[in-house]
């Protein structure tokens, strides 16, 4: 090591300008030493402190790795490989925690003590002493100023005394300060060495230490060990990158097919309406009224789960029940001027909801599916399969086919021993071979119109009457009901029965006998609607009595339609879909090539359509036996008539032969001569009241021969 430069020592007495200037070399040294001391001080505390940290997060990791076990994990099973794996991995950085606390220790002791110790003690030492010194410099050059100013003239003893201890005692202060000072200076430059090395030696040593003390944890079953995780490991890697390749070409699919879905209401040419669903989820507008006329409109996720109807807000953890749509109906409506709007009624009419969708593609798809979860087919073991049958049957409907078995044989897969269920209008037995024979026009009028809707409230029954009346300047009522005055039958009726039900459509029929033709009715209407997109329905109350059918606004009580019951000639429901019924009609207003206008009406309830007619046919059995109750009581009352008559004539007669012999008498007694005749040949004159008498007796003589 080269020599180090020194103050000189014996040089301090005479505190020489040489001596300062040198003095002054070494200061700007030692400010130099403590900022890079400080530098480096902070340096090795950071290494330190990491080093204590490393030590605590390794312990940690340690206690995280075993306590994996008793964790409980949403989407992962249990592992038993992977817990075990991470329970070796935590015995290894358990033992390495335990070599980097000994590493902390060493590294406090071996390289921050020494340096610590150089900053705050020999660094501190060396500040001290600086002021101290210019201190007694200070008081130094005031004591020799003071003597310096001592008079000749005036000399004073005790002043001269004091000035002179004062001198001696300064210039000692400072020569024994400046000998300590320089002493301090000299040996800070071997302590800055040594404060350098020893720190370094320290850190060296003590991560030699834990590099041996890590070998020796570390042995070859570790290495083997570990060399296996990281073979798991690629592995894993090579999964994850392939699986992030297939995720990436998703991604790009999902684009290029998406993007049209990404307007609010795409064009239905460009992507086409799936009908065959029988599960749907997605955000729409629900209705929520607020008051008697006002409402809001909230936004949810809705979705269907089985045959129920499930609404989700945005941040709730599950959805809740909306109303359970089995045998529900759902139907397109107009609401508060907005657009792509549907209605939803649960089976018994309590429950209504109403929903905006966002393109007309969505708004029909949600009506379609909860048509087909309506219908059940989602408890088929293929739901979306046999729904697209449905639907393909719908649209081939349309289309005649050779004979009514063939149109029929998708609709009926299973009708073999199974008689028709209709009402007591009309009897209906077994279907005959001669029913595979019949063409589609001996049911169903060719080109005959379908009326989806009940465009006008008057009744077709009235239409005859109402030109009838238009002849004598009256004109009909509105809103289905004649111009004269109804009897109030209704209001006198033993039976009355209240349906909620949907009017599907109408049409005119040829077939009369037969129930096949309310299955025909139905295929082509059902058809008709699923191809030109029909899915309003007009909701009315059916009001069963023993009189009439009445069709009944449900808002307004106001009668759409009034059918007679007379006139209700056959009523069946659908053999698959109970809830599908029809009757058929003969309207007495007209006719068409001799034979009366015959139409069909197909309805949807929301119970079970046999009841319905079950009580349209209680309804026909009440008005037979009234009716020929009537017609009893009225040949009995014609009897009782007759009879009553028969006694008047009795009577009358017996009153004509007793005034015919009271007259005999009369004539008898007055042909008596009382009176002799003249012998001058004069007659007798009668008096008045015999005269009157006798005519008379001639008027009643004549009228008796004439009733004889």
């Amino acid at each position: 090591m080269p020599g180090i430069d020194k103050l000189p020592i014996e040089e301090t007495l005479e505190d020489s300008p040489q001596t300062r200037s040198l003095l002054g070399v070494f200061e700007e040294d030692a400010a130099a030493i403590s900022s890079y001391s400080q530098q480096l001080f902070q340096a090795m505390q950071r290494i330190y402190d990491a080093q204590n940290e490393l030590s605590a997060a390794t312990h940690l990791t340690s206690k995280l790795l075993k306590e994996y076990e008793k964790q409980r994990f949403p989407l992962g099973s249990d592992d038993e490989v992977m817990s075990s794996t991470l329970q070796q991995f935590a015995k290894v950085i358990d033992e390495l925690s335990s070599c980097h606390a000994v590493l902390s220790t060493q590294l406090a002791d071996a390289m921050m003590f020494p340096i610590a110790q150089f900053k705050e003690r020999d660094l501190k030492e060396i500040l001290t002493l600086k002021e101290v010194f210019q201190i007694s410099s200070d008081d130094h050059d005031t004591a020799i100023t003071r003597y310096s100013r001592l008079s000749k003239k005036r000399d004073n003893e005790k002043v001269r005394s004091e000035v002179m201890e004062d001198v001696y005692t300064s210039r000692k202060k400072q020569h024994q300060t400046m000998m300590h000072y320089f002493t301090a200076l000299n040996t800070l430059q071997y302590k800055k060495k040594i404060a350098l090395l020893e720190p370094l030696l320290g850190y060296m040593q003590a991560q030699i230490s834990f590099f041996k003390l890590g070998s020796e944890n570390l042995t070859q079953q570790w290495e083997d060990f570990l060399a296996t995780i990281g073979t798991s490991v690629q592995n894993v890697r090579r999964e994850m990158d392939g699986e992030v390749d297939v995720m990436q070409q998703t991604i790009l699919d999902m684009e290029q097919s998406s993007d049209l879905l990404y307007m609010p209401d795409p064009d239905p040419n460009h992507v086409p309406i799936n009908r065959n669903l029988t599960r749907k989820a997605g955000y729409l507008n629900t209705r929520n009224k607020t008051g008697l006329v006002s409402s809001t409109w909230d936004r949810q996720y809705f979705f269907t789960q089985g045959g129920n109807l499930m609404s989700q807000s945005r941040g709730a953890v599950a959805g809740g029940l909306v109303m359970d749509i089995d045998n529900c109906s759902v139907m397109a409506v107009d609401c508060e001027d907005r657009r792509f709007c549907f209605q939803i009624t649960s089976f018994d009419g309590k429950k209504v909801a109403i929903l905006q969708a966002d393109s007309r593609k969505d708004c029909e798809e949600w009506i379609t599916t909860i048509n087909n979860i309506s219908k059940r087919i989602y408890l088929s073991e293929n739901p979306e399969e046999i729904a697209a049958r449905v639907n393909q049957s719908a649209l081939e409907a349309v289309t005649p086919s050779p004979s009514f078995q063939q149109r029929h044989e998708s609709m009926r897969p299973s009708t073999k021993g199974r008689a028709a269920r209709t009402s007591s209008v009309s009897s209906a037995g077994s279907e005959s071979p001669a029913l595979s024979s019949l063409s589609l026009d001996s049911l169903v009028a060719p080109d005959t119109p379908i009326q989806f809707d009940i465009i006008s409230p008057v009744s077709e029954e009235y239409a005859g009457q109402a030109k009838s009346a238009g002849q004598g300047g009256r004109r009909t009522n509105p809103f289905g009901e004649s111009g004269d005055t109804p009897p109030e039958d209704s209001e006198d009726s033993i039976l009355h029965q209240l349906f909620i039900v949907r009017f599907l459509g109408s049409m005119e029929v040829k077939e009369t006998e037969r129930s096949d033709v309310i299955y025909e009715t139905m295929r082509q209407i059902l058809a008709a609607r699923a191809i030109h997109n029909i899915f309003r329905m007009t909701e009315s109350h059916l009001l069963v009595t023993c009189d009439c059918l009445k069709l009944i606004d449900p808002q307004t009580q106001v009668t759409r339609l009034r059918f007679p019951l007379s006139s209700v000639v056959l009523c069946a429901t659908h053999q698959e879909n109970k809830r599908l019924f029809g009757f058929v009609l003969q309207t007495p207003g007209g006719r068409v090539d001799g034979r009366p206008v015959t139409v069909c009406y197909i309805f949807e309830s929301n119970n079970d359509g046999e009841k319905i007619c079950d009580s349209v046919g209680l309804a026909k059995q009440i008005a037979f036996h009234s009716e020929m109750d009537r017609k009893a009581e009225e040949k009995k009352k014609e009897h009782d008539k007759a009879k009553e008559k028969q006694q008047e004539e009795l009577s009358k007669q017996k009153q004509i032969e007793k005034d015919l012999e009271e007259q005999s008498r009369l004539i008898a007694a007055s042909s008596r001569p009382s009176n002799p005749p003249a012998n001058d040949g004069q007659f007798l004159v009668l008096s008045n009241s015999q005269s009157e008498d006798s005519d008379a007796g001639d008027e009643g003589r004549k009228k008796g021969e004439s009733e004889a």
